[in-house]
């Protein structure tokens, strides 16, 4: 393969890299009870610490608006899930592929624009990912209270990724 030929195949390949990745978040499976309280709880805690920090670090307005946002509707959003999960009998079984820890990590030490960006990004990959989840399942969970809860916070999360969408487009 000549090295032009073998230059547009890779670039062929890495432009379609994101088609692969959201194909394949379009087709989420639900989780159990348990590991959608863990994954639910995990997302409204790395909300509400993004949110603070993004309100400590950014001077940005719009990146200031959306934290601020963020940190009373995940509030509110843990306070019903705890409401829900206690109602359920349900354990929380915490996510172990979160990756929240490391992002808040790389947050906390980025400055302005820099901020910006990334937290703008992260916002983007966790609603994206917050919208399947959370949409797999209040269609497939159980019922009672868990599915009732999806089912409820599903809108705004929809919402919350159509706000990140235009938040990382902006910047």
């Amino acid at each position: 393969m000549s090295p032009i030929a073998r230059r547009s195949f890779l670039a062929l390949a890495v432009s379609a890299m994101p088609l692969a990745v959201a194909s394949r978040a379009m087709a989420v499976d639900a989780l159990p009870d348990a590991r959608f309280v863990g994954y639910a709880q995990t997302h409204n805690d790395f909300e509400i610490a993004s949110g603070k920090l993004a309100m400590a670090k950014s001077g940005n307005e719009n990146v200031r608006g959306y934290a601020n946002r963020m940190i009373v509707e995940h509030s509110q959003a843990a306070e019903y899930l705890a409401k829900m999960r206690s109602e359920a009998g349900v354990t929380y079984a915490p996510d172990p592929n979160a990756p929240t820890v490391a992002v808040l990590q790389r947050l906390a030490s980025l400055e302005g624009p820099e901020f910006d960006a990334a937290y703008a990004n992260a916002q983007l990959a966790a609603m994206t990912n917050a919208e399947a989840q959370y949409g797999a399942f209040s269609q497939a969970g159980q019922g009672g209270p868990l599915r009732r809860y999806a089912q409820e916070e599903y809108p705004k999360v929809k919402l919350h990724l159509e706000y990140a969408r235009r938040l990382a487009g902006g910047l």
